[in-house]
């Protein structure tokens, strides 16, 4: 009971710029291509969910961010924990890497355009290469993080390779692995708006591109906070999801 006032805090500051906004708009109407009421902005929102535009919009980003979180994430996550392991593998590595690492994922959209056309291949490629090497950057990381006692516990009861890594490595790192989600999470969906935009006929960026050109700027808002408030949701799934685990495996020592 001692958090629950803590826990509205944070909703009190965007209700009161939503009060302002909507008694500043009422007191002078005026028509704009930029700015929106809150109320017509909530109209917007709702005439897209109830034609389902809204819907299939975001089904189509969430997919394409899915697809390339498993594949840029999880290549990212085998590759660290590698080279988080052999650290000749990883100075042998490391020209490759930081040559890469530094370019933007959105200029790949030319080349992933030629590859794969649009469509989600090439929505997934742009968002692959995005997540890849800070997966394996925060992955090789928590890897080489783990306390040496583990290690060497590890070695006094003679695990196999793969032993010691599923068994104390994995399970030592998996609270930065989580952070390192989370953080890939965001970045996948900032790309996947960002790819929308520039190239991609589909998804909530698409949407947006559509509401702009089409001057609906309660429609372009709306859809503006829906992707704000998509990113919210999916980071606190993820963080509940940490805090059971975590309690989960507490309880079981």
């Amino acid at each position: 009971m001692s958090h629950s006032p803590g826990r509205w805090q944070g909703i009190v500051l965007p209700l009161l710029a939503l009060v302002a906004a909507e008694a500043a708009l009422r007191v002078r109407p005026t028509q704009s291509d930029v700015i929106a009421a809150p109320t017509a902005i909530l109209r917007a929102f709702l005439r897209a969910c109830a034609d389902a535009t809204l819907l299939q919009a975001t089904a189509q980003t969430l997919l394409a961010t899915g697809g390339g979180l498993l594949i840029g994430a999880g290549g990212g996550l085998v590759a660290g924990v590698l080279l988080g392991l052999s650290r000749p593998a990883a100075a042998r590595a490391s020209l490759l890497v930081e040559l890469l690492r530094p370019l933007p994922s959105v200029a790949l959209i030319p080349v992933a355009l030629l590859v794969f056309g649009f469509g989600y291949r090439l929505e997934i490629a742009v968002i692959g290469f995005a997540v890849f090497f800070p997966m394996l950057l925060l992955a090789t990381a928590a890897v080489r993080a783990v306390p040496q006692r583990l290690v060497e516990v590890s070695v006094i009861l003679r695990l196999s390779a793969w032993s010691r890594v599923r068994k104390v490595m994995l399970p030592a790192a998996l609270p930065r692995l989580f952070v390192a989600l989370r953080l890939c999470v965001g970045i996948a969906l900032v790309v996947a708006v960002t790819t929308e935009i520039a190239s991609n006929p589909q998804g909530l960026g698409f949407a947006l591109l559509s509401a702009q050109q089409s001057l609906a700027p309660d429609l372009m808002l709306a859809i503006l906070l829906w992707i704000g408030v998509l990113g919210w949701g999916i980071n606190n799934l993820l963080l509940q999801l940490e805090q059971r685990w975590f309690n989960a495996q507490l309880d079981k020592e």
